[in-house]
């Protein structure tokens, strides 16, 4: 059946508010049948930084109140999400640098838990690029002079362009999880979080297979939360330590 103009004009309209519904920096991806949110920034376009005390020095912990010290800045936060392990009074567990300012140092032995499982890995920004490094690799890129933003988590998802050893394809550790993969030339920087329990094994193969980062980064999956405004996303629940963030004015 032919449909009548008045129709088909409707339906262009329709089809095109839904298509700009999906547009922006975030959207649901499907892979291997299984859900993510992907949201997907330009490090040398985009201001992506780390966050984790306001000016008192208390953590922020929590989405609304970061967003409510950028919007103070007059700035507006248009994306956060947790970034990366930390101990009870919200310290980071690793390397924490914000803005050049270094409150935890370089953590390079195996330990116990996720953080521990080496190769474990740093996700930094500085002048316009950003990357994720195998630890080892950071403290050699940065001997001399250290990033503007660098958070270590771990362990590593994707090294080189292969899946971290250590990982098994039939894991039965089922979490909600979110990491970070950046684009070979340092440009794109992808923050992921899956919609559902995933293992460490589908989750790095989506970094690899899917995003074709070189090299990813898990960051947590006990408090995995995100924050997109515009997709009426904004998470709560445990306080956190360093957050992730994207500021647009």
């Amino acid at each position: 059946m032919r449909l009548p103009p008045f129709l088909l004009a409707l339906c262009g309209a329709v089809l095109s508010a839904c298509g700009s519904a999906e547009e922006g920096p975030c959207k649901t991806q499907t892979f291997e049948n299984l859900p993510y949110l992907v949201c997907e920034f330009d490090a040398s376009q985009d201001t992506i930084r780390l966050f984790l005390r306001d000016e008192t020095g208390t953590p922020f912990g929590q989405f609304d109140r970061l967003a409510n010290h950028v919007a103070s800045q007059g700035g507006n936060l248009v994306f956060a999400m947790n970034a990366g392990m930390y101990h009870d009074d919200r310290r980071p567990v690793g390397l924490y640098i914000e803005d050049g300012e270094a409150e935890m140092g370089l953590v390079r032995s195996a330990g116990p838990g996720n953080f521990g499982m080496l190769p474990n890995g740093v996700f930094w920004i500085d002048n316009g690029r950003a990357g994720v490094s195998e630890t080892l690799a950071f403290d050699e890129r940065f001997k001399d002079a250290p990033p503007r933003f660098a958070t270590q988590s771990g362990p590593m998802l994707v090294i080189d362009g292969e899946l971290h050893p250590a990982l098994n394809p039939d894991g039965t550790s089922l979490r909600r999880r979110n990491g970070v993969g950046v684009s070979a030339d340092g440009r794109t920087v992808y923050f992921v979080i899956s919609d559902v329990s995933v293992n460490f094994h589908s989750f790095a193969r989506l970094f690899r297979d899917e995003l074709g980062t070189p090299n990813a980064l898990y960051l947590d999956g006990a408090v995995s939360k995100v924050y997109v405004p515009a997709l009426e996303r904004v998470e709560t629940g445990l306080d956190m330590g360093p957050i992730v963030g994207v500021i647009r004015e």
